[in-house]
């Protein structure tokens, strides 16, 4: 580290969620030295879990979902320029106009965008949209509000569901294409995808899976339908392309840094990696586009895309840019997020995907309320609420303590001597809108099981091949 850790030049590249909560932390923590922030879009950093609910609901207007502050960062802000380039060597950030920013620290925070339609020219077609962005939210709430004869949405994963489910609350026809056996699937497995896609079919939803859109139909330059792979066709005049994220990486191509597709490789104190796994003590990363090691779950390299993610690593990250080598601190948090969609409130915590086994501990699907809890190698690892939050922090904590699974008894109606069965969760890979979770590194037997209540001779099992 160069000069006093609380003085300096400190760069965040990213006005994000993770790189405004950083800032605020920093300062917080008594750094007094010079703080610039970069963001390639032209406003201040804003909330973006509100854009695929309250926006297209016609709850809250777009340019309105701004984050609060908590305290004044004193920033210089460098918005509506990208960087396109990081030389560490001699410790610059370079932006596309021009601009060469000196830093002492710098943090990595910028995070992902919408993974655009494969086919340039079937993207373009007017009524072909994503949701990412303020912008993206504002134009598409404005052809939801003009009412569309059918919206099409590929991709069933939580953002797809969630507009899908903003356009039934508005009385609108859609249409739902996800390349895997169920929507939700890649992030919570088959059971509880089961569960979705029945919800999204009671609310009306028309749900193909296990099919895919080859094409993208338009006339005169405006959307008309789809061509799907199974030979069906759709007709509709919007379509909204939610095939997941790519993490904003590009930037950093030449710097040394461990930086790729997957995002930035850090260590569990948020500092980056180069590309030859040496730990860097100069620069750090936080929020969507980090890859980090947890303790819970085997060290395997974790990127998630969760809200409470980026706040809390940002705090993580911005403790260690100014903090003494003794003093700093891992980013242990158990990952936590939620969804609203079709009258379903879901809440996790914990990790899904790492995991060869569910069970259903509280409730039913039947019910439309329970508990799923997750385990692997006989260790509880997450637990996953529909309608059903308030035991969420129990599970928690048999997270953190590594708790034996099956849990024991503490649920207040879990069913008597639940059998655990094996089923299919599908390989990542074959999703078309990804996981909200990324596990690199070794991958676990993916077999999910669920209570079953009959005894030993009803039990049976599917094995898949490891992915």
């Amino acid at each position: 580290m160069t000069g006093e850790p609380r003085g300096g030049r400190i760069v965040v590249v990213g006005a994000s969620l993770a790189g405004l909560r950083a800032a605020e932390a920093l300062r917080a923590k008594g750094f007094a030295g010079e703080l610039t922030i970069v963001g390639d879009e032209p406003r201040p950093p804003y909330d973006r879990p509100p854009l695929s609910k309250q926006v297209l609901l016609g709850r809250v207007r777009a340019q309105d979902v701004g984050l609060p502050r908590r305290r004044a960062v004193a920033a210089r802000w460098r918005l509506g320029v990208s960087a396109t380039g990081l030389d560490p060597s001699v410790k610059r950030v370079l932006l596309a106009d021009g601009d060469r920013l000196r830093y002492d620290r710098l943090l990595i925070a910028t995070g992902t965008r919408a993974r655009p339609w494969p086919h340039p020219e079937q993207a373009a077609l007017d009524g072909v949209l994503t949701l990412r962005t303020v912008d993206d939210a504002g134009r598409l709430a404005d052809r939801l509000d003009a009412g569309p004869r059918r919206v099409l949405v590929i991709g069933a994963g939580f953002t797809g569901s969630e507009i899908a489910s903003a356009c039934r609350e508005r009385g609108l026809d859609v249409t739902v294409v996800e390349r895997g056996p169920a929507p939700l699937v890649g992030a919570l497995g088959g059971k509880l995808g089961a569960l979705a896609a029945d919800a999204q079919r009671a609310h009306g939803v028309d749900l193909r899976c296990g099919v895919t859109v080859s094409e993208l139909r338009g006339t005169d330059g405006r959307l008309t339908g789809a061509e799907l792979s199974d030979g069906g066709r759709i007709d509709a005049d919007v379509a909204v392309v939610a095939l997941g994220a790519v993490r904003n990486t590009e930037w950093l191509t030449g710097s040394g840094l461990a930086a790729g597709s997957r995002g930035v490789a850090c260590d569990a104190g948020c500092r980056a990696f180069d590309m030859y796994g040496i730990v860097t003590d100069d620069v750090f990363v936080a929020g969507d586009v980090a890859r980090f090691p947890h303790p819970l779950f085997e060290y395997q390299m974790l990127s998630l895309e969760h809200w409470g993610n980026a706040v809390a690593q940002a705090e993580v990250a911005a403790h260690n840019m100014v903090s003494a080598g003794p003093d700093r601190r891992p980013h242990l948090t158990v990952p936590a997020f939620w969804s609203s969609q079709f009258g379903l409130n879901i809440k996790s915590v914990g990790v899904p995907t790492f995991s060869d086994q569910v069970m259903i501990a509280q409730g039913s699907p039947q019910e439309g309320r329970l508990v799923a809890v997750y385990g692997y190698r006989g260790r509880v690892t997450a637990a996953v609420s529909v309608n059903r939050a308030k035991w969420l922090e129990h599970y928690r904590h048999l997270i953190e303590s590594g708790a034996p699974f099956p849990p024991g008894p503490g649920a207040a109606d879990r069913p008597p001597a639940p059998v655990p069965v094996p089923s299919d969760v599908p390989d990542p890979a074959a999703l078309s809108h990804g996981p909200t979770v990324a596990l690199t590194g070794h991958l676990p037997d993916r077999r999910l099981a669920v209570v079953h209540r009959g005894g030993p001779a009803d039990q049976h099992s599917h094995d898949q091949e490891q992915p």
